[in-house]
């Protein structure tokens, strides 16, 4: 019953999400407190909630601290010549823009932290998208793509946590799998190439310089057909005839301020303080990386040390916190949602009576095969699921029943890594909380579009394993 439950709850929180008919953060508290009263467990329903909302507490610190240290870098000018370099290789050519994205996002996902990714890949990308008005799903789609790629970095988490569970070493696990990891990233530019065509066909693309002087609402269209006169467009992404209703889903499409972020005089700026700035940065992500403190207290540490310096005058430090309020306030308030739902889905024991209801569905003919399966099972458990409850719950059993069978426990590691570009999506990682907010894309619009191709780029890295002999 409380495998059926689980499933049941799952499922009706993404079609609620999907359809519009709940807010992400209505439909994280109110479902699973609903299906805890169905499971007769309504009494506990206080202790579960603080159960996660313990656990998912320091996540919450980390992303609130994390916003306003790289809003401020992002502020000051940090980042400015890496978004003039995937600026200048854009040239306002959509299809080009569509792939700086994924190039970007895989860069900056080195640092570990899908948060950080997202706040740094959305604020170089949006204003290209709002000012040409393409589809801002396409930016949140490939960029949590190309992360999910990324996340496996062995400071990333999957890969810790599967060594962890094993008690192997994540490099043995990691190293092997770099051949089918990069097929993966390939098929996420290749990806951005499809869509960004796509783009290019229904909008045409302009020079960079003329994408700045131009009037919010004209675009040059030639590209698709060839033409060289300008057409007005009225309603944004959704003006093309051949635009996908998904593609067209983007609120505010005919709101053009998101182009103030490539304003190269801000006040804000601080080119003198440039080298301290990515000292400071450096420096940051280093002692993360070497887990030197926990990650919420160094990016507490790093946000009051960068307004310090950076706005000395306290009017200019209230300022800046006023600027990020908005962001930090919605994904905080969004992971505590998701605590509610973590907390009911673990504290009833739904996720065990899950795992082990696919785990037992396994027909014992398959043992051989154990680690094409792990890799198959990846792609919807990890969506579905934390990844602390796949790998320290799910993993270690397909591991025992894969050794019956003489499976190596590195190739279940290593194709339980398979998920994690669907992953990068699920509505259990606060990090995609992030991403949607900031693209100001609805969570719903993000997941229908997103999830196919994220599924395929797993599939992807599953057969590079296979191909390549490393599953």
């Amino acid at each position: 019953m409380l495998t059926i439950l689980g499933f049941a709850m799952i499922a009706t929180f993404l079609v609620l999400i999907m359809m519009k008919k709940m807010s992400p953060i209505a439909a994280l508290v109110l479902i699973p407190a609903l299906f805890c009263v169905a499971v007769g467990q309504g009494a506990k329903l206080g202790d579960y909630v603080i159960d996660g909302v313990g656990n998912l507490a320091p996540t919450a610190a980390m992303l609130m601290f994390a916003i306003v240290y790289f809003g401020v870098m992002i502020d000051v000018g940090l980042f400015d010549p890496i978004v003039r370099g995937i600026l200048r290789f854009c040239k306002a050519d959509p299809m080009r823009i569509v792939v700086g994205t994924a190039v970007l996002a895989a860069i900056v996902s080195l640092d570990g932290d899908g948060s950080t990714t997202f706040m740094i890949t959305v604020s170089a990308m949006y204003p290209l998208y709002k000012r040409l008005k393409m589809s801002l799903v396409v930016m949140t789609g490939v960029a949590a793509t190309a992360n999910g790629v990324m996340n496996t970095l062995p400071w990333g988490g999957p890969t810790a946590r599967a060594a962890t569970a094993l008690k192997l070493d994540a490099g043995d696990i990691f190293v092997p799998m770099i051949p089918a990891l990069g097929v993966g990233l390939l098929a996420v530019i290749v990806l951005a190439v499809v869509l960004g065509r796509r783009e290019r066909k229904r909008l045409g693309f302009l020079t960079l310089d003329e994408a700045v002087v131009q009037e919010p609402e004209t675009v040059l269209v030639g590209a698709g057909g060839g033409s060289d006169r300008t057409r007005k467009t009225s309603g944004g992404a959704g003006t093309g005839t051949d635009a996908e209703p998904e593609e067209a889903a983007h609120p505010d499409a005919d709101d053009d301020e998101g182009f103030k972020g490539l304003d190269p005089n801000r006040a804000t700026l601080r080119p003198k303080l440039y080298w301290f700035n990515a000292g400071l940065t450096v420096a940051l992500l280093t002692a993360m990386i070497m887990e030197l403190m926990p990650i919420p207290v160094l990016f507490l540490l790093g946000a009051a040390l960068a307004l310090t310096v950076n706005f000395p005058h306290m009017p200019d430090q209230r300022a800046r916190i006023a600027a990020h309020a908005d962001n930090v306030l919605n994904v905080s308030g969004m992971v505590f949602a998701a605590a509610v739902f973590t907390g009911v889905l673990s504290g009833t024991g739904m996720v065990e009576h899950m795992a082990d209801w696919l785990v037992g569905a396994i027909p014992d003919g398959m043992g051989p095969h154990m680690a094409i399966i792990t890799g198959i099972l990846s792609v919807p458990l990890t969506y579905f699921m934390s990844n602390d409850g796949f790998y320290f719950g799910v993993v270690p059993v397909l591991a025992e029943a894969g050794a019956a069978h003489g499976v190596s426990p590195l190739e279940i590691a290593r194709a339980s890594l398979v998920g994690q570009p669907l992953h990068m999506s699920s509505p259990l990682v606060p990090a995609v909380y992030v991403l949607v907010g900031m693209a100001k894309v609805e969570f719903g619009d993000h997941t229908r579009f997103t999830v196919k191709w994220a599924a395929l780029t797993s599939l992807v890295v599953l057969c590079a394993g296979l191909l390549f002999g490393i599953i």
